[in-house]
């Protein structure tokens, strides 16, 4: 059996004018937790997946064109992209402007830069040429060999890595399609001829692996059939002269619909399970795109999934997780592939529910008689267990708690039937379930004003299946009833929410009153941090000094030589009360551990009316001023901001607002209290700077270790 879990959204994409989507690639990263985006614009970007966030972005000037997807060298530890054709551009994680990055300008048109773990780059150009990155930077200008035909275009290309590292390449010319294997040490140059057949248009997608010792390249038709060539790498060890025939073999009739298929992708898996984007699902109605993972040997549905939107004929595989896009937005779906058997193909391991046998079994393409004994079989099984379990309330089926959802007049029979749903249903069958069911909840709360089943909803968050992307239209309902204890527990389990979406919400919090939030049942540790955070005393009640830089009349003079002894408390006339309610103060601290990127953010803080940014800033200042004299550290909670993310979002507003702020008068004194805030700390860290070297001095003396009981050390600092 295979199976499909739940996805989630790695970020947001466009489309453009004669492309499918706006991504050019998705590579893998420095490691299987990172992946490389490239889009079609201007911008290359390298996303953490496991809390999908980036950490670095890179774009180039305007005008210019990313000609192909951005890969990492792992043994150099460097990215490496090529712009206009010809630009070949290498750069560090820590390098910030691509400009001023090493770049080489080569003698020919380069198509991709291929790459695979712990191996050289391989730069494929457009004439079917192949150079070693390395070989190619220390002479850029080097004459670079036709291998194609004037006429001849590369489709697909690859890199696999086996006893030495392969190339292969698919090119077309006048309606014949050939298939290049370029090996290594030493290299050689084998062509091959595809099958062809009369109507059948040239393979839409093409997936390679090495299994022991062959090449298995499997090809997608539009007409439904994928088919596998089997290359023996000891037929590429020499150079074959001419063009060899590509033998093939049919293993998989993909399920046509009505509608004529114009694209279509495909990608193994392991040796018996591919997932395929673009055919539709053999029982789902028109206009549905579906991931689907086949089983090649038994020919059969192993397992799938409805993506919301437009799918393209792109799709990527790394580390257990496929990567598709879909709508506006790459999602990521990770997947599992038992071992292939009989059993699984037919869904009777002990694991397959009764439901996914059904799902699955139909659309095998054995004949019907063994459908029907197989089916025989299964409902006996399910006797079986009637019986054994007669003394048990059967669960509902999914279907069956759908209708009653639809039908139901009474909110309290949808909730416990939900929640003996959700007791009684394996782990397995619930995470696919659970989305359906908050679709058809989300669908008649939307048309029904009477209809609102707050503790259902928090039903399904508990089981911890539900994303933004299965469910999308849940927080927008959330935020329309002002239903602020769901949303906060949306903002703590979701990780793929919209910058739209946390700026809309936001502007939610700040629009409703404190008086009506404050009587909103909110988690309680978020309260309780709240509320002896704005009753803790600061040690700067209680102590003289400085503390983090603040609290120092020196600093407000300017005046850098003033003993440390004699820096008094800051006499800064700044109201430390929090500005906000309780409530609405844990409800925007929520908002500050939600995963964003800043660039689509941005725009939308701008919505904020100019008094919604003032009492945000205000509060951030509040949180600040309190984090800075740690009187965080005095309370004891398990989900609190941190100062770094208090900062981004103070930068973000100030960015967004800049120009309003800077003319604002009700801003005028919350924006020079910032600006003392920040002098104070540039203060504080030039004269940490000052000690920088006799602390460093500290740290590499060599300590004596016959220091005894006791030891007065004396350190000279200079």
């Amino acid at each position: 059996m295979a199976a499909l879990y739940e996805g989630y959204t790695l970020c947001r994409v466009g489309t453009v004018q004669n492309s499918n989507t706006g991504i050019l690639g998705v590579e893998q990263g420095r490691d299987i937790d990172h992946v490389i985006v490239t889009d079609s614009s201007r911008f290359i970007t390298v996303y953490k997946v496991s809390d999908q966030r980036p950490t670095g972005s890179w774009s180039v000037k305007q005008g210019q064109i990313i000609s192909c997807p951005a890969v990492f060298n792992t043994q150099s530890q460097e990215y490496v992209v090529v712009t206009d054709d010809k630009v070949v551009r290498v750069w560090k994680e820590d390098d910030v402007n691509l400009e001023k990055a090493f770049k080489a300008t080569v003698s020919a048109e380069v198509l991709r830069v291929l790459s695979t773990p712990d191996s050289e780059l391989v730069v494929l150009f457009c004439c079917g040429a192949v150079r070693s990155l390395d070989l190619l930077l220390a002479s850029p200008q080097q004459p670079i060999e036709h291998v194609l035909a004037e006429d001849e275009i590369i489709r697909w290309s690859t890199i696999i890595k086996a006893e030495h590292l392969l190339v292969l390449f698919s090119t077309e010319q006048r309606g014949e399609h050939y298939l290049y294997v370029q090996r290594f040490n030493p290299n050689t140059l084998v062509k091959h001829r595809f099958e062809t057949e009369p109507g059948l248009p040239a393979p839409i997608s093409f997936s390679a692996t090495c299994r022991g010792s062959n090449i298995h390249l499997l090809y997608l038709y539009l007409n439904g059939s994928v088919y596998e060539s089997v290359l023996p790498l000891r037929s590429l060890s020499t150079g074959a002269e001419g063009v060899l025939a590509l033998s093939r073999s049919l293993c998989l009739c993909l399920p046509l619909g009505e509608e004529k298929l114009m694209s279509g992708a495909v990608v193994v898996l392991d040796d018996a399970h591919v997932a395929v984007v673009g055919f539709p699902h053999p029982s789902a109605g028109a206009c549905k795109d579906y991931l689907c993972i086949w089983n090649t040997r038994f020919q059969t549905l192993q397992a799938c999934k409805e993506m919301a939107g437009k799918t393209y004929s792109q799709l990527w595989c790394y580390s257990g997780k496929l990567y598709i896009p879909h709508g506006k937005m790459l999602s990521i779906i990770p997947f599992e592939c038992q071992k292939s058997s009989l059993a699984a193909a037919l869904g009777k391991l002990k694991q397959t529910s009764h439901s996914e046998f059904k799902s699955c079994s139909f659309v095998s393409s054995w004949t019907a008689q063994t459908y029907r004994d197989v089916t025989q079989i299964t409902e006996i099984k399910s006797r079986m267990s009637t019986r054994n379990h007669a003394d048990v309330k059967s669960a509902l089926t999914v279907d069956q708690l759908l209708e009653h959802i639809k039908t139901s007049a009474v909110q309290e029979d949808i909730q416990v039937e939900v929640g003996e749903f959700i007791r009684r249903t394996p782990q397995a069958d619930l995470q696919l379930a659970v989305g359906r069911v908050a679709l058809e909840l989300v669908s008649r709360s939307q048309t029904d004003a009477n209809f609102y089943p707050q503790r259902v909803f928090l039903q399904l968050l508990e089981t911890r299946f539900l994303c933004y992307s299965v469910c999308p239209e849940l927080l927008s309902l959330a935020m329309e009833k002002k239903d602020f204890r769901l949303c906060q527990i949306a903002l703590q389990i979701f990780s793929d929410i919209p910058e739209a979406v946390i700026c809309a919400y936001v502007k939610t919090i700040l629009s409703t009153s404190d008086s009506e939030i404050e009587t909103v049942n909110l988690d309680t540790d978020s309260v309780m941090f709240m509320k002896e955070l704005t009753q803790t005393q600061s040690r700067s009640d209680e102590e003289e000094g400085q503390l983090n830089g603040f609290g120092s009349s020196g600093l407000e003079s300017g005046v850098s030589h003033i003993p440390s002894k004699k820096l008094q408390r800051d006499t800064l006339s700044l109201d430390m009360s929090c500005p906000v309610g309780l409530h609405k103060g844990a409800l925007l601290n929520e908002v500050l551990q939600t995963a964003y990127s800043d660039r689509p953010l941005l725009p939308h803080l701008k919505d904020l009316a100019v008094p919604q940014v003032i009492i945000f800033l205000q509060y951030l200042r509040f949180l600040y001023f309190k984090y800075c004299y740690d009187a965080h550290e005095q309370i004891r909670a398990l989900r609190t901001p941190s100062i770094s993310q208090i900062i981004d979002w103070v930068c973000l507003l100030l960015d967004a607002h800049f120009t309003v702020l800077a003319v604002a008068p009700e801003a005028k004194g919350l924006v020079s209290d910032l600006h003392k805030f920040v002098r104070s700390q540039v203060k504080l860290y030039a004269e940490l700077g000052k000690i920088e070297g006799s602390l460093q001095v500290i740290k590499n003396s060599k300590r004596s270790e016959d220091f005894g009981m006791y030891a007065i050390q004396v350190i000279e600092l200079f």
